[in-house]
């Protein structure tokens, strides 16, 4: 049985994913704008399908880790699906280190999951099996492991605290100056180095570690 109930599709997605999705049994299936992800189900998972040619580009032109801090303040549970294979990738000329860097830096510092894909078929199935499992696993009453943040701020803060040199202090602090994730992602190493606390060692490893 289905776990999709409603979904909303991007209206920029293929119009093929309309169809895969009512025959994947979801009761509501609507195409408008979002903002935020690609499919957003049960009006609390958000999907943001990516080819890898599309994860590539964004890392170049470095709206990747913006589009990732947008995600990481969503109320409800975003997902990163990467479709394709690594071959897609030796066609984009990006290093497969830089590739594997960037899914570190997704699942790892902003906590977004990403799942794999060959082609729309298998990412509404992943989809669906995704949102299927949520449901058996709280009706287990299985406990997730590991600290997670309810307000704003608190998850935020729980973000930048993955970033290299960063604990509690230096992280409210970043947040203080930069006032967003995004704004800190973006931030060159001069303007790490300059908040106090930070200085150009840890500016450059956060840099690093982003770029």
């Amino acid at each position: 049985m289905s776990g999709i109930v409603d979904v909303v599709i991007d209206d920029r997605e293929p119009a093929g994913f309309v169809q895969l999705f009512m025959d994947s049994g979801a009761k509501s299936v609507k195409v408008e704008r979002l903002s935020v992800g690609d499919f957003v189900v049960n009006q609390h998972w958000v999907f943001e399908r990516k080819t890898i040619s599309d994860l590539c580009a964004s890392l170049i032109d470095g709206r990747l880790f913006s589009q990732a801090a947008k995600m990481s303040k969503l109320a409800g549970h975003p997902v990163i699906i990467l479709e394709g294979s690594s071959k897609d990738a030796d066609k984009s000329h990006v290093s497969r280190e830089s590739v594997q860097g960037a899914l570190i830096t997704l699942s790892v510092f902003f906590s977004i999951p990403v799942l794999r894909a060959l082609d729309s078929e298998e990412i509404v199935r992943l989809i669906d099996y995704t949102v299927a499992q949520a449901g058996r696993f709280q009706k287990s009453s299985v406990l997730r492991h590991g600290y997670r943040p309810k307000r704003r701020k608190a998850r935020q803060l729980y973000v930048l605290q993955g970033l290299p040199g960063i604990g509690r202090g230096r992280a409210e602090k970043l947040l203080e100056t930069f006032g967003s994730i995004e704004e800190v992602v973006t931030a060159d190493e001069d303007e790490l180095a300059d908040i106090d606390g930070i200085g150009k060692t840890t500016a450059k490893r956060i840099r690093d570690i982003l770029s």
